[in-house]
């Protein structure tokens, strides 16, 4: 079921999908959270993945302002062209992550998203932050009417996302994380990509931990 953040009107709902992803030995189970920030109105659909009919259900027939991408992996993307077409809605991914999309993505993003950029939906402002390191165009989206921020694969509860795969850096990842949303207010809950909720107070204690163990 959607666990609801709630503000004013707006609020913001997480919908835990899971897939059957292949491995050596026994196949693996992998979720994604997909976030749902809007009103009984509106919403803005944030990485959906996985599970088409869990992601409609939730957004039980509302206006869909946007699809926001945090970063361009397929795993957070993987129904993002139904999405799309059930509901008519934009696809927004930062410009640094089109090539890192193009690789595994079967289709084109309809507009970009910029540091400071500001999608409104249902009378709260979504602010985008450029947070490279994951990928290079990964951003975070802070609400700050509802006191959250969404981090994708940036900042997961208990430290960076990972940085060993291709166009990532623990060094960029770390200084995205320290400069930009280290900066938030300390009791801003984090919502990130997948795994359970955290704040930037709690991570932010373990800052000199994770660039000494150097992930």
């Amino acid at each position: 079921m959607p666990q609801p953040v709630t503000g004013a009107t707006a609020r913001i709902d997480r919908v835990v999908t899971f897939a059957r992803v292949p491995s050596d030995h026994t196949p693996l189970s992998e979720n994604a959270n997909v976030w749902l920030v809007g009103d009984d109105a509106e919403v803005i659909v944030v990485d959906p993945a996985h599970d088409l009919d869990a992601i409609l259900r939730a957004i039980a027939g509302r206006h869909v302002v946007a699809v926001v991408e945090t970063h361009g992996h397929d795993h957070h993307a993987s129904v993002v062209h139904a999405v799309r077409e059930a509901t008519g809605a934009p696809l927004l991914l930062h410009h640094d992550d089109v090539a890192v999309w193009k690789a595994t993505v079967p289709t084109s993003p309809d507009g970009d998203l910029a540091t400071g950029q500001v999608v409104d939906v249902a009378g709260v402002r979504m602010v985008v932050l450029h947070t490279p390191g994951h990928t290079p165009g990964a951003v975070c989206l802070y609400v700050p009417e509802l006191g959250a921020v969404l981090t994708g694969e940036t900042l997961l509860r208990g430290g960076p996302g990972a940085t060993g795969l291709s166009y990532s850096h623990f060094g960029t990842i770390i200084a995205s994380i320290r400069d930009h949303l280290l900066t938030l207010p300390p009791d801003t809950r984090v919502l990130p990509g997948r795994g359970d909720e955290t704040t930037i107070g709690d991570e932010a204690a373990h800052l000199d931990e994770w660039i000494a163990r150097g992930h």
